[in-house]
C-alpha cells in the first residue's frame, strides 16, 4: 500500500521547502507539490509538521555487559526508546575481549540485536591485534558491513588497545577503505589522577570528574590525529566534550587532515556541577567519559557546530541502574560509566539549538541524521528526504512541549539524568521502513521489525552540512 505524506515542510541538511511524499514498499517515490492520493492509498495529513530524515544516532551501547552486569536497555526496549524521540538508525559496538574472535563476537551481537525494533548497524572496537586478528577485521570489512573500527585510549585492563598496535590497527583500516574511531582520553593521566584521589580519601562519585580533566582529552586527542595522519586513515572522535579536544580538531581540519567529531546531547546540556550533588546517588547518575565539563565547554562545543567542526550528536546511550551505580558509592573508580540520552538526544538538540537559535533547522538535519549518514557511508539511502531513499522518516512538531520524567521514559533505568527538564520540539509522528510506529504517544514497532543496515568501506566522504 502507498502512502501519502501531504501539507508538510519538507527540511533536509541543504533546504526546507513545503512538498508531499509518496511512499511505497519501505521507500521515497516521490516529492513534489499538490501530489493526489490514490485510491486506497493511506493519507497522513503534515499540516503543521516538519518532514525530516528519521535520526541515526551514531554511538550506542544496548545489552552491552560490562563484567557481571548488561547495560539496562537493549535492542527491543531501547529502539522503541528511539523511535519515541524520532531516531530510526543506531549504531551500536560490538567489543570483543581480549584474545575472542572478533567473528564470534560480531555474532554475539547479531544475535542480541534480533529483537530490534529501530535498524541497527555496529562499529567494532579493537580490543587486541595479531595476524588472526587482522584477517577476522578483513572479513567484517569485505562480508559484513562493518567499515568504522573503535579504538580505546584508556580502560587499559579490559578493552583499550596496546598503544604499541594502534598505528598497525589504523593502517589496517586505510587498506581496508574503512574509518577509525577513537575514545581520546589520556590513560596514564587518569589512573595517576584516581590514584591520588583515593589516597586522599576522596571517593564521592565528584572525583570521577576530578580524575577526568580536559587535558587528558586533548593530549589524546592530538595523538590520536598525529597516528591518523601518519596512517592516512579518516578519523572520528567520539564523545567529544571540551575545548582542548575540539582545538586539536580544529587545527587538523584546517591543514586538510580527514577528520571528524562527535558530541553528545548530554554534554551540550548539562555541566560538571551534576557531581558535586550532595547525594552521592544522585551524583553517580552522571559517571559518564568523558565526564560533563563546564559551561565554557559546553559553550564551545555550539561554537563548534555552528562552524562545521562538529558533524554530528550522539547520545552514547549507556544505561546502568541506580543499583548498578550504586556499587561505587565508596570508590567513584568502580561506577559503571554511561549515560542515557537515546530517547531525548534530538529533542535537546532541538531546544538547546534550534529555538535558543545556535541551529537552523536545516543545521539540525544535518547535526541529527544526514552527516552521520555520509560519514558511515550510508547517504543517500538514509540521512536525507529524496526519491530513492529509504522512507525513514519523522514528523516533527516544532512547537511540541515534552517534559522528561523517569515514571513515563521508554528507557529501562529507574531514573532520568534530564528529570522534570522541559524540550521544545518533539516527533509526532515516526515512520520506519514506510511504516507508522510512533503515533500519538505510542510505539508499534514490533520485536525483529528493524533491520540491519550493513555500511560498504568507503572513500573520501562527500560534503558534511555545517
Amino acid at each position: 500500500m502507498k502512502t501519502l505524506i501531504k501539507n508538510g515542510m519538507v527540511v533536509n541538511a541543504d533546504e526546507s521547502r513545503r512538498a508531499d511524499l509518496m511512499i511505497q514498499d519501505g521507500t521515497i517515490l516521490t516529492v513534489g507539490t499538490d501530489l493526489n492520493p490514490e485510491q486506497g492509498c493511506r493519507v497522513i495529513d503534515a499540516q503543521g509538521l516538519l518532514v525530516m530524515p528519521g535520526g541515526i544516532d551514531p554511538h550506542t551501547h544496548l545489552e552491552m555487559p560490562v563484567g557481571d552486569i548488561r547495560t539496562a536497555d537493549g535492542f527491543e526496549n531501547g529502539g522503541r526508546a528511539a523511535l519515541s524521540g524520532g531516531t530510526t538508525t543506531i549504531i551500536d559496538f560490538v567489543n570483543p575481549k581480549r584474545s575472542q574472535s572478533y567473528l564470534e563476537a560480531f555474532d554475539q551481537w547479531k544475535e542480541r540485536a534480533a529483537n530490534a525494533t529501530c535498524n541497527y548497524s555496529f562499529h567494532v572496537t579493537v580490543t587486541w591485534l595479531d595476524e588472526k586478528a587482522e584477517q577476522e577485521i578483513r572479513l567484517l570489512a569485505k562480508d559484513h558491513g562493518v567499515n568504522s573500527f573503535k579504538h580505546f585510549t584508556t580502560y587499559r585492563d579490559t578493552i583499550m588497545l596496546d598503544p604499541d598496535k594502534l598505528l598497525r590497527s589504523f593502517s589496517l583500516a586505510r587498506e581496508l577503505g574503512c574509518l577509525c574511531t577513537v575514545h581520546a582520553e589520556n590513560d596514564e593521566i587518569i589512573r595517576y589522577l584516581q590514584h591520588k584521589l583515593l589516597a586522599k580519601k576522596i571517593t564521592h562519585p565528584k572525583g570521577h570528574v576530578l580524575s577526568r580533566p580536559p587535558i587528558a582529552e586533548g593530549e589524546a586527542t592530538n595523538r590520536a590525529i598525529a597516528l591518523a595522519k601518519v596512517a592516512g586513515v579518516p578519523l572520528y572522535i567520539v564523545h567529544m566534550s571540551c575545548a582542548e579536544a575540539l582545538r586539536a580538531v580544529i587545527t587538523a581540519r584546517e591543514s586538510g587532515q580527514e577528520v571528524y567529531a562527535e558530541s553528545l546531547c548530554g554534554h551540550l546540556l548539562l555541566d560538571e556541577s551534576v557531581y558535586y550533588h550532595k547525594d552521592p546517588e544522585v551524583a553517580a547518575r552522571y559517571v559518564m567519559s568523558p565526564p560533563y565539563r563546564s559551561a565554557e565547554h559546553r559553550d564551545a562545543l555550539w561554537d563548534g557546530f555552528k562552524a562545521g567542526h562538529i558533524q554530528t550528536t550522539g547520545s552514547d546511550n549507556c544505561t546502568f541502574t541506580q543499583a548498578e551505580r550504586n556499587r561505587g558509592l565508596h570508590d567513584f573508580t568502580k561506577i559503571p560509566n554511561g549515560s542515557p540520552g537515546l530517547e531525548d538526544r534530538m529533542r535537546i538538540i532541538w531546544s538547546e539549538g534550534v529555538v535558543s537559535g545556535r541551529l537552523t533547522q536545516e543545521e539540525f538535519v544535518a547535526v541529527t541524521s544526514t552527516n552521520a549518514a555520509k560519514i558511515f557511508n550510508i547517504y543517500p539511502n538514509k540521512g536525507v528526504i529524496t526519491p530513492g531513499a529509504d522512507a525513514d522518516i519523522v514528523l516533527w512538531d516544532p512547537e511540541a512541549q515534552h517534559t522528561v520524567s523517569a515514571a513515563t521514559h521508554m528507557q529501562a533505568i529507574d531514573y532520568s539524568i534530564f528529570e522534570g527538564m522541559t524540550f521544545t520540539g518533539s516527533p509526532h509522528t515516526t515512520i520506519l521502513g514506510g511504516e507508522v510506529v510512533f503515533a500519538a504517544g505510542q510505539v508499534t514497532a514490533l520485536a525483529g521489525q528493524g533491520k540491519y543496515i550493513a555500511r560498504p568501506a568507503r572513500q573520501r566522504i562527500p560534503h558534511c552540512h555545517s
